[in-house]
């Protein structure tokens, strides 16, 4: 930070959640296709309401949308969650494609060092999984 610009609060973590259209094809789709685990289930009224996803130290939630702002609305456009891992992006990306996954954008050598690809969930979210520098 150069020593003109003011730090406004200082947040020591960040966390995200989705809301999706249906919870259950989201939870397959992240689970079963991408490979996370679903960390914790949350409940309300005794039906699933939202799910913590985890791969390593990275985590997110995803929530069923309710409805109330129409069930066409569009979601995810503009934003993407970016995950670094040291695994092998190839099989990452392979194993992703063997278990029904489309990638937006294959393994991808980039001119900042990094080798990233691109994956959308069901409701337009967009996945960048990037290697280290």
């Amino acid at each position: 930070m150069s020593s003109n610009e003011t730090e406004s609060f200082r947040a020591s973590a960040l966390s995200v959640a989705l809301t999706v259209k249906d919870l259950a094809a989201s939870l397959a789709w992240y689970q079963d296709v991408v490979g996370f685990a679903a960390a914790e289930r949350h409940d309300r009224d005794g039906k699933l309401a939202a799910v913590a996803m985890r791969a390593g130290d990275a985590g997110f939630m995803i929530n069923q949308d309710d409805g109330q702002k129409g069930w066409d609305r569009v979601k995810g456009q503009g934003f993407a969650m970016m995950f670094t891992t040291s695994d092998d992006l190839d099989a990452l990306a392979a194993g992703i494609k063997q278990r029904g996954g489309t990638l937006e954008m294959e393994p991808t050598d980039m001119p900042w060092g990094a080798k990233i690809f691109v994956l959308i969930d069901p409701d337009g979210y967009k996945l960048v999984v990037s290697s280290p520098r």
